[in-house]
């Protein structure tokens, strides 16, 4: 029912936009920002690597595909990392908070 979403971004700035975008259309409750992630990748045939600010989403299942489409729209990449991760188990009132903040009115 829960996931967490990964984002890697280009920087710190494309990582504040992209969250600030997602959290005014309550496709996430919370976005937390990771600087300096060091990433090391299979891109045009060859291993390349890229100094990279990562997003951790966390939403609903059900709102996986809508966030996807609109993290696509905002990020700079070709093919940018958008990989959802089930929340097995949670303290049920942070849970119960995820929900509420995702709720359209």
């Amino acid at each position: 029912m829960y996931v967490v979403v990964l984002v890697t971004t280009k920087d710190r700035r494309q990582a504040k936009a992209i969250a600030g975008k997602l959290l005014e259309e309550k496709l996430i409750a919370c976005a937390n920002i990771v600087g300096n992630v060091q990433s090391f990748f299979w891109w045009d045939g060859k291993i390349d690597e890229a100094q990279e600010t990562l997003l951790l989403l966390k939403t609903k299942r059900s709102l996986f595909r809508k966030l996807a489409r609109t993290v696509k729209r905002c990020h700079s990449y070709d093919v940018p990392e958008i990989i959802a991760l089930p929340v097995v188990k949670g303290y049920n009132p942070y849970l119960q908070w995820v929900n509420a903040s995702t709720k359209r009115k």
